[in-house]
């Protein structure tokens, strides 16, 4: 019994849902951090800093993550060196391109009153140079179903900006600028062991090939635009929120938005250990392994979500406390969030099948159909946040236009997928109905 519950818990799909979990409970550490150590100021400057970063980030992450993986995943061992120098080539590529825009941004722009805009300007090019070593070690850790390694990334990058942050309130320095800092800091402390330990591969940097850089490239030039849209889903729901509502609405906004880890978490986790089972099934001409895969992930995950969703609605309000601090008990902030809080969860209900679907269109090669979805989906969703703010004057009308881009994600993602293999789509939640049942009677 003890050894078939160590086994368990040594299985891929616990290790990256380990990963995940160390990335969000120390993300949500961090913020419940600020909210008590910065002003409200502050913490939107941070939000805004945050969302650009990630933003940006996406030409390099939305280019090479998904295209590695699929790439990479099942091959021999020649041909998987091969995409990991290409892999570098093309990251190094982007990251220098990134760095020549921020120099010419730092010496021609004018300067600037938003801070948290300023800070971007002033640090993104630094910011992922100093992430490439840590990036590609993702990518090969994750295309290995290395998660443990994985876990290793994770936790030592979150642990050490929790640090700087904890050791910026002791001595009482805790503002924005030195925030970056610590950022900064923790990033190329994690890159410089994932050198040391190996796992960024760097010495297949000379292994590339002309004919691998143009695959990821061909790949990529898609999957970025998909990856760029999908980010713009968020950063564009702050900005509205920021430039409509103020910054006050932009921290409880984002309060509620953060405890959504709780939804975030499971698909992140399972998201990296489906998309490299999928790529195997694909690669070696499997069709009805890749729908099955589909429809246990997406199955699984929503069950899941049920009772998760219910329990929030019902302690959305200790939650909030308990992360945003004082400022957000028995206040009408706190109220707000915690409401943002609920409905979000409800409408999560719909990512597990918008999310594996739209994964499984990358992996059978049409990553065209996912940019042109994407692009749909974020159109109805910038039209959704307008009519929403200007209906209910407040952040309920951007959560509740929120459900319409997921309903027309999962209506796309279903049609082109039954073009691939038909199957019944309500199959994908009967399947993981059955699939619970089935590891609650192997573990116990």
């Amino acid at each position: 019994m003890i050894s078939n519950i160590i086994s368990k818990l040594k299985g891929k799909h616990f290790l990256s849902l380990s990963g995940n979990a160390v990335m969000s409970v120390f993300g949500m550490l961090t913020l419940s951090i600020l909210y008590r150590s910065l002003p409200v100021a502050g913490i939107g400057a941070w939000v805004f800093f945050q969302s650009t970063l990630g933003l940006i980030d996406t030409f390099r992450s939305g280019f090479l993550t998904t295209a590695f993986i699929k790439f990479y995943a099942g091959t021999d061992s020649k041909r998987a060196t091969d995409v990991v120098g290409s892999t570098w080539f093309v990251g190094g590529a982007i990251t220098a391109g990134l760095v020549v825009l921020n120099i010419l941004a730092v010496l021609f722009m004018p300067p600037l009153k938003n801070e948290g805009l300023a800070l971007c300007i002033k640090w993104f090019g630094i910011c992922y140079v100093s992430t490439l070593p840590s990036f590609i070690s993702s990518c090969v850790v994750q295309a290995e179903q290395r998660y443990d390694r994985l876990l290793y990334i994770r936790f030592l990058t979150q642990s050490l900006f929790v640090l700087g942050i904890l050791c910026l309130v002791v001595v009482k320095q805790n503002n924005i600028e030195h925030v970056v800092y610590a950022f900064l800091i923790s990033n190329v402390l994690t890159s410089i062991f994932c050198i040391s330990a190996g796992y960024s591969r760097i010495g297949s940097f000379f292994s590339r090939t002309g004919k691998t850089i143009r695959e990821l490239y061909h790949f990529g030039k898609y999957s970025v635009g998909t990856n760029l849209s999908s980010n713009m889903f968020r950063a564009s729901d702050t900005y509205i929120v920021n430039f409509m509502l103020g910054e006050a609405a932009v921290a409880i906004y984002n309060l509620g938005l953060k405890l959504m880890e709780l939804v975030e978490i499971p698909l992140r986790s399972f998201a990296a250990t489906a998309m490299a089972s999928l790529s195997e099934a694909y690669n070696q001409d499997r069709k009805s392994d890749v729908i099955y895969i589909l429809r246990k992930y997406i199955g699984i995950i929503t069950v899941s979500l049920i009772p998760v969703s219910i329990g929030a609605v019902l302690f959305a309000n200790i939650a909030i406390g308990i992360m945003g601090g004082s400022k957000f008990i028995g206040t009408e902030a706190g109220i707000q969030a915690a409401n943002v809080f609920r409905m979000f969860m409800i409408v999560a209900l719909l990512y597990p099948a918008d999310r594996y679907m739209g994964l499984t269109i990358d992996v059978i090669h049409r990553p065209g159909v996912n940019f042109v979805k994407v692009l749909i989906m974020l159109s109805a969703n910038i039209i959704g946040d307008f009519v929403g703010v200007h209906w209910l004057g407040n952040v309920y009308g951007i959560v509740i236009m929120n459900l319409f881009p997921a309903i027309i994600g999962i209506w796309i993602s279903n049609r082109e997928l039954q073009k691939y293999m038909p199957y019944r789509f309500f199959s994908l939640f009967n399947t993981g109905y059955s699939e619970i049942k089935m590891y609650i009677r192997k573990f116990i």
